[in-house]
């Protein structure tokens, strides 16, 4: 099973690549915990972007829970 966090809003493109970003399935990993999730990612070069809402806010809940054991 994955979580998906895509915005609303998905008119953003890859600086470097120029490519528009799409939702893709990815895999973060943190303590040694992998969670895969899907994401706005560069179709190109495979870059994924984590808005700030969702950095400060349940990936933040996360590290704590994770770090808390």
């Amino acid at each position: 099973m994955s979580l998906v966090f895509i915005p609303e809003d998905m008119d953003w493109v890859c600086e470097p690549c120029g490519e528009r970003l799409q939702p893709g399935k990815v895999e973060l990993t943190y303590l040694g915990n992998a969670f895969h999730v899907e994401l706005p990612v560069c179709p190109k070069c495979g870059a994924v972007y984590i808005y700030e809402e969702l950095a400060l806010g349940r990936i933040h809940e996360v590290e704590q829970l994770l770090e808390d054991k």
